[in-house]
């Protein structure tokens, strides 16, 4: 009796329906992309970089100052000087303004320069934003170490940076390591930058400006949810082709990751090609 008594109590293990092992990959593709809530910070820690240490000069205090420095001094101080703090959640979401917000007129490019970047912008604030832009959007679009190499060859002057200081470069790699790739982005990833607010910052002259880019960074990697799903029907041959032929629905098949001794003992073989 006790033995009958333990025999009813204990679970019999079924083999899972194929429906319930479709829904099973539903849910596991669901978790794959919540998880992906993870790329959002792959893409911030790669193109936002970590706030600077607090500096004292503003552009208005260098503004004032100008006199008593060399131009060298005066443009290395407008370039530091401060813009507004923000929060790295100020990055993710904002409320719409009720009015809309003042507008810069850039330029469009004309032409296609050294390392197929557009350019042909005019001598112009407006026009070195424009040419900044498309600088931009070429690198972090391509994601390539490679390509960074080339456009900041192209488009740096003798006396800039070396690419090794190159802040762009800094956030090719930053993403690529982030994401665990190798030198160049992965055929199923995506980055589109797209230009959407900016400013001059500051200007020493006609020849020299402090220009910024405000852009939507959207970053989408390839989701791939695998799994093995062995099925089985009655076939009937009508006299010309093969038909799923009438009857009960035959016993489940087994479902196990192919190529695998599991595999093998369950009856699957590999598929194959004639004369292979």
């Amino acid at each position: 009796m006790s033995a009958l008594r333990t025999a009813a109590l204990t679970p019999v293990a079924r083999p899972w329906g194929q429906g319930k092992l479709l829904t099973v990959l539903s849910l596991v593709l669901i978790t794959v992309i919540c998880l992906l809530a993870g790329l959002a910070n792959i893409v911030y820690s790669a193109i936002v970089p970590t706030p600077p240490v607090s500096r004292v000069t503003t552009v208005s205090q260098v503004d004032s100052s100008t006199a008593d420095m060399s131009e060298t001094q005066r443009r290395d101080a407008l370039a530091a000087a401060d813009m507004l703090a923000v929060s790295a959640e100020d990055a993710w979401r904002g409320t719409p303004a009720a009015t809309p917000g003042p507008v810069i007129e850039i330029p469009a490019s004309r032409l296609i320069g050294p390392a197929k970047i557009p350019t042909g912008f005019p001598h112009t604030p407006e026009g070195a934003v424009g040419q900044l832009a498309e600088i931009k959007v070429a690198v972090l679009t391509e994601m390539s170490i490679g390509r960074a190499n080339e456009i900041h060859a192209a488009w740096s002057m003798p006396e800039a940076p070396g690419v090794e200081q190159w802040p762009l470069m800094g956030h090719v790699q930053s993403f690529l390591a982030s994401a665990r790739m190798g030198s160049v982005k992965d055929p199923g990833t995506t980055v589109v930058i797209t230009p959407m607010a900016a400013q001059v910052k500051a200007k020493d002259g006609p020849d020299w400006v402090v220009a910024c880019v405000l852009s939507d960074v959207r970053a989408i990697i390839d989701v791939q949810a695998r799994m093995a799903f062995g099925y089985c029907e009655r076939m009937q041959w009508d006299g010309d082709r093969w038909l799923i032929a009438a009857g009960d629905p035959p016993a489940l098949a087994p479902s196990t990751w192919p190529d695998t001794d599991l595999a093998f003992r369950a009856g699957w073989r590999v598929w194959a090609k004639p004369g292979r």
